[in-house]
């Protein structure tokens, strides 16, 4: 810290001791002031003279009243002025009394708003100049008395200056602190907005393991006193299926609690090219499934990719939920222009075939994942039994207010 900031430090921690400084140095420039004189009314030469005793005990009551000048501005320009006038009126010659009300003047302006400095600085110009030049010693065009009317004039002036750049500063500070607390709030909104796309992830690989593990401890308890090898490779499936829902649940929460550490799983996010994979634990489940795909190894961005496989996770999940043991699935993955069209069919004839009937938050999820891309997602019963789930989600994200078509 350089010395004039710690002198800044040091005056702003103690503002009494500054203004008992400041009224010690106006008092001695108005009794330095008070021992010259000018040798001749037209002469630009100066003598020494002895001033009255009443001057001097007006200059020490002006400038002791500039140490409370900040806890009552107006009382010690009220205070300084007067004792200014009565030394136009009085002295002869005139000891520089009034610089007392001009450093008062200047203070009411620095720390009142624009229309009050106008009228009191007007008031105080007004009193002192008319006073020196209607009772005074002096002719009314006399320099010393102009130069109380111009002193008085560039105090108030100067005050306000200062006051407008106190205000534009604190202006341009609080708009800073301003625009922090947005930027703290949007991190914040990110975060709750990552915060709820994990949770959806979370919900989707946990519906699907769980309702694996579901139909295949059925088919074990099923077949375990008939068939104990069918049965054993229905056990061998589910603790398959419950490994990797545990393997990612595991990095799912480690990303939450870990989300600014390094180490934190970087484990690519699962898309298209794992849908065999992902079939297949359908099939192993005991479901019917036949895919087709005409999507010419299109490389899809990391969202866009992401979306399709969750949109097709959570499809097949509910047709093994809800459509039937005899249900059969069709899953078609095919670019269209600038999109790409995922169309999940099932011909279930279960009771509860709309996975949206038994409210959960399935199909919610992939309407909001179809949402976020700028898609559209189709869900609805088939003419004839069993359900279509169909999304459009585009390759290349478009700008706003782009026609989808």
């Amino acid at each position: 810290m350089s010395t004039l900031q710690r002198a800044k430090c040091q005056a702003k921690a103690h503002p009494l001791a500054m203004d008992a400084v400041l009224a010690a140095a106006v008092l001695a420039c108005m009794v330095a002031g008070s021992f010259v004189e000018p040798r001749h009314r037209d002469s630009v030469s100066w003598a020494l003279r002895t001033p009255d005793t009443l001057s001097l005990l007006l200059i020490t009551l002006g400038a002791a009243a500039l140490v409370f000048r900040r806890r009552a501005p107006m009382t010690v320009l009220a205070l300084t002025g007067t004792v200014s006038v009565v030394e136009s009126v009085t002295g002869d010659p005139r000891a520089p009394v009034a610089m007392s009300a001009v450093i008062a003047l200047y203070t009411v302006a620095s720390t009142t708003d624009r229309p009050t400095t106008w009228r009191v600085g007007l008031l105080t110009m007004t009193v002192l100049t008319g006073s020196a030049m209607a009772a005074g010693g002096l002719p009314w065009y006399a320099q010393e008395n102009l130069a109380i009317f111009a002193w008085t004039g560039i105090g108030a002036t100067a005050g306000d200056a200062v006051r407008s750049r106190r205000a534009f500063v604190q202006a341009i500070r609080e708009r800073a602190e301003r625009a922090e607390r947005t930027r703290e709030e949007e991190a914040r909104r990110r975060v709750a907005e990552e915060r709820l796309r994990i949770a959806r992830d979370l919900h989707d690989v946990v519906a699907h393991h769980i309702a694996l593990v579901n139909v295949q401890a059925g088919v074990a308890a099923h077949v375990m006193d008939k068939r104990p090898d069918q049965a054993k490779e229905a056990l061998a499936h589910v603790r398959e299926a419950s490994r990797s829902a545990l393997n990612e649940l595991r990095a799912t929460v480690g990303l939450l609690r870990q989300s600014g550490d390094p180490e934190a799983p970087t484990e690519p996010a699962p898309g298209l090219d794992r849908l065999d994979e992902l079939t297949g634990t359908f099939r192993n489940a005991g479901l019917h499934i036949e895919v087709a795909r005409a999507d010419q190894g299109t490389a899809l961005p990391a969202a866009v990719d992401l979306a399709a496989y969750r949109i097709i996770q959570e499809a097949l999940t509910n047709v093994q939920k809800h459509a039937g043991p005899q249900a059969k699935a069709e899953v078609s993955v095919v670019r269209v222009g600038p999109n790409i069209e995922i169309t999940v069919l099932d011909d279930g004839s279960g009771e509860d075939e709309d996975p949206g009937s038994g409210g959960g938050h399935g199909l919610l999820g992939m309407r909001e994942r179809v949402t976020a891309l700028r898609g559209t997602l189709t869900t609805g019963p088939r003419y004839g039994g069993g359900f279509r789930v169909h999304a459009i989600l585009p390759v290349k994200n478009r700008t706003p207010g782009e026609d989808p078509a």
